[in-house]
């Protein structure tokens, strides 16, 4: 063995010894370093190979290249080591026990309009309907001349639209009644869809009312729909959704795009002789409802002397209150956890 290679057993062995004796972290990055830093031992040594002969070099090299790989693996291994006994202290420290079961990990959950929504949208889709979907900014037409409310008629004003500027006249829809036309023009007779979603409305909120809410509109295209067929289907919705049968009663409404109108109550599930949900009448204000107009399946592309229908507006929001017995609508969307957390 060369002298040479004496010196680079010799430096590889004290190496090995500063990393073996470093008791933390701090210390061993210093050995790092002092032997593998770019001013280090080990590339002091790398940058002498130049100036050595030429029958020299590529041994000294290799030698250098050794050590370097030894040191770096040493380090490697005394850093695992370091990290092991940190994580040993730290579990003497707080009085680990390994036998103990984890940390429960804090789960998400839906809120509880998406939870109604989607139980609906099974119940809906097991009968054979479509679940369709609409935009939420909507043109005028959609939102009110194709449902038979042209520019000068009434019900504009009681909508308290929220109206957007620009060339095109575009609101936020104030019902999800507008993907009545979108499907009557998407789909062929005969078809049944639901479609959930936000609505909006420019008006004061308090415990009942809100600026953003959510309505489910539904609609029936096919021969000879009647009334009958309307409330059968309203029936079915609320056993699903309550887990009975429940006794329903239609009241004349007006609505521009149905043709007659009703005002749909259910009788209250929650009590036999009246209570604060149903306002001590033992019956609840659900939703409007109705056979479509004439003038509406015109206006989505179909013959109203060949095809009838009928359509609702299920209020989500007021559903999911009386699901849960809610008594503040304005929940529904504060983002509070202190509320979601419950569901």
């Amino acid at each position: 063995m060369s002298t040479h290679d004496l010196n680079h057993e010799a430096l590889a062995a004290e190496a090995l010894a500063r990393i073996g004796a470093a008791n933390n972290a701090e210390a061993l990055h210093a050995a790092e370093r002092e032997f593998l830093g770019k001013s280090g031992v080990v590339a002091s040594l790398l940058a002498q190979i130049p100036s050595l002969p030429p029958a020299d070099r590529g041994a000294a090299g290799k030698a250098a290249n050794q050590i370097k790989g030894r040191l770096q693996a040493a380090i490697d291994e005394r850093a695992a080591w370091l990290e092991t006994q940190a994580i040993e202290s730290d579990r003497q420290g707080l009085g680990f026990d390994p036998t103990l079961p984890p940390p429960r990990i804090d789960m998400g959950g839906l809120h509880p309009i998406t939870q109604v929504t989607r139980e609906l949208e099974d119940l809906f889709a097991s009968m054979g309907y479509h679940i369709l979907d609409g935009p939420e900014v909507e043109r005028d037409y959609y939102n009110f001349e194709a449902l038979n409310i042209p520019a000068d008629h009434p019900a504009r004003d009681s909508q308290d639209t929220f109206y957007c500027k620009g060339d095109h006249p575009l609101v936020l829809r104030t019902h999800t009644s507008p993907v009545q036309v979108r499907a009557m023009e998407r789909l062929k007779p005969p078809f049944r869809a639901v479609a959930p979603g936000k609505v909006f409305r420019q008006e004061s909120t308090d415990a009942s009312h809100e600026h953003t809410f959510h309505q489910m509109e539904g609609l029936v295209v096919a021969k000879d729909v009647s009334v009958g067929h309307l409330i059968g289907a309203m029936k079915t919705l609320l056993a699903g959704i309550f887990g009975k049968q429940v006794e329903v009663r239609l009241r004349p409404g007006y609505f521009p795009f149905v043709e007659p109108g009703f005002e749909l109550d259910a009788r209250c599930p929650f009590c036999q002789t009246g209570c604060s949900v149903c306002k001590r009448s033992t019956w609840i204000e659900l939703l409007p409802c109705g056979l479509v107009h004439p003038a509406v399946l015109r206006a989505g592309g179909i013959d109203p002397e060949e095809w009838s229908g009928f359509a609702f507006g299920l209020g989500l929001s007021r559903l999911v209150m009386l699901r849960y017995g809610i008594d503040d609508v304005r929940h529904l969307l504060s983002g509070d956890l202190r509320f979601l957390e419950q569901f």
